[in-house]
């Protein structure tokens, strides 16, 4: 808010056998395995079949032909093909998924030595909260596809990964299949490696989630996650208050571990204590932003009546007064009203700019004035057609395609008093802000049912944090 050669193919086949519960390999597959080499199998159709499409639609099913099961996370599908000019940019998208779309991501990268049927790939992969598949077990349909940046029809007839006849499911050499980094299915075309991907990722899939199970702020696993507890001082809030990270403090509730923010004052400047944690990296930009926090009405101990502000937001800095490539989306709650409210309000506020002295702001907000004291699921997704806000599965409010993010960003909880004026008494008094989770995912619009469901995934999993978003 304002104001993660042989050395290397020896190492992937102890990830293997890990993998597959400790199952003994009778031996490593070579760089293009043949169709019967691993434990994986995958069956490919398209639903394009011309040999031009205004989208390629490679669909799949990855079987699991081991007796042991395979976690998805570690399982990636090339498509390989062959782009219509050097310079052309491709996306990715999928239809439907048994496992969901939300647990899909797609990737392009280039060959190392190119071929007349294939340049470039289409990497497929699953986020922890596709879960495992089970011995004879497939993930059932992955209805993907892939299209020009610019939406002009691509040729897939000189595509080395297209069967033009293949309109039904069946075993498909002409992908390939690796697990833990190790080829397990198919054969590849000539200077098939790993390279880094060149093209955005589509509708991307990499995942941030963090279930905040620490012992203290100075838990080494917080920096180690990527996050920061903020000690500085500065505003916003009441001058002259210090941010302490001692404040910020992590317990059990109803067996989930919670994240707790403390801020305190005795009525005056230097008796007053705010807190804020934040992601030290700025790399969050469109997707779907999540949370569960827990907000209160009136102090712990103290009489009430503080304007005080609980929070959680995305934010970028401000590089100049109007700056027009800042961005800022928060949920803000104000138990006992500020800024000009008397009482309880909820604000979803949209930035685009601001200059600060004279204040002048350009911004858009959704409220409600009522009290929101306990838990809220809340929810802010960011795509190409605008923003919006979800409480508790209901829509909050939706903000303009004007206020989008030009940069990237960082995540953030704080709580902190706007002023004093709202309770002048010099009795000490401290108020409590929860956070239960936090979870990002990039360039992806999740429903919130969508969102209940990864986390519950995760939980199921033992998965207490994960970080998969790339670095800007």
């Amino acid at each position: 808010m304002r104001t993660r050669p042989t050395g290397r193919r020896a190492r992937a086949a102890l990830a293997l056998t890990a993998l597959l519960g400790g199952a003994a390999l009778t031996g490593l597959p070579a760089p293009t395995a043949s169709a019967a080499a691993g434990p994986l199998a995958v069956q490919y159709r398209t639903s394009a079949a011309g040999a031009t499409a205004d989208q390629s639609e490679p669909w799949f099913k990855v079987h699991n032909t081991s007796s042991a099961p395979v976690q998805l996370s570690q399982v990636k599908i090339r498509y390989y093909f062959k782009a219509d000019a050097p310079d052309t940019a491709y996306r990715f998208a999928c239809s439907w998924a048994v496992v969901g779309c939300s647990s899909v991501t797609g990737t392009f990268g280039t060959l190392t030595e190119p071929t007349a049927t294939a340049d470039r790939y289409l990497e497929i992969g699953f986020t922890p909260a596709a879960g495992s598949l089970a011995p004879g077990a497939d993930t059932g349909d992955l209805q993907l596809r892939f299209h020009r940046a610019d939406w002009r029809s691509l040729r897939q007839s000189d595509d080395y990964s297209f069967g033009s006849s293949r309109t039904s499911y069946a075993d498909w050499d002409k992908v390939t299949a690796r697990l833990a980094g190790a080829t397990v299915w198919g054969a590849g075309p000539e200077g098939d490696g790993p390279t880094d991907p060149t093209d955005p990722p589509g509708e991307g899939g990499q995942t941030l989630f963090d279930d905040f199970d620490y012992s203290s702020h100075t838990d080494p696993a917080l920096p180690a996650h990527g996050w920061s507890v903020r000690a500085n001082a500065g505003g916003p809030g009441v001058p002259g208050a210090t941010w302490d990270p001692s404040k910020v403090t992590f317990s059990s509730s109803g067996g989930n571990s919670v994240m707790d923010l403390e801020t305190s004052t005795a009525g005056t400047g230097a008796s007053t204590t705010h807190t804020e944690i934040l992601t030290r990296s700025t790399k969050f930009a469109y997707g779907t932003y999540a949370a569960r926090v827990r907000f209160s009405d009136a102090p712990v101990s103290g009489p009430d009546g503080d304007r005080v502000v609980q929070t959680f937001f995305t934010i970028n800095d401000l590089k100049a007064p109007m700056a027009d490539d800042y961005a800022e989306y928060d949920f803000e709650y104000l138990p006992n009203g500020g800024w000009g409210e008397p009482s309880s309000i909820l604000y979803t506020t949209s930035w685009e700019t601001y200059d600060p002295d004279p204040w002048q702001a350009v911004n858009q907000h959704s409220e409600s004035r009522r009290s929101f004291a306990g838990w809220h699921d809340l929810v802010v997704t960011i795509d190409g057609s605008g923003i919006t806000y979800y409480v508790d599965g209901s829509r909050f409010g939706t903000h303009d395609a004007a206020y989008l993010p030009e940069r990237p960003m960082s995540i953030n909880f704080n709580q902190w008093l706007i002023d004093l004026a709202g309770q002048p008494s010099t009795t000490p008094r401290a108020y409590h802000q929860q956070v239960d989770y936090v979870l990002h995912v990039k360039d992806q619009v999740l429903t919130p049912a969508q969102v209940a469901a990864r986390i519950d995934a995760f939980r199921a999993s033992g998965t207490s944090f994960v970080d998969e978003v790339p670095a800007p």
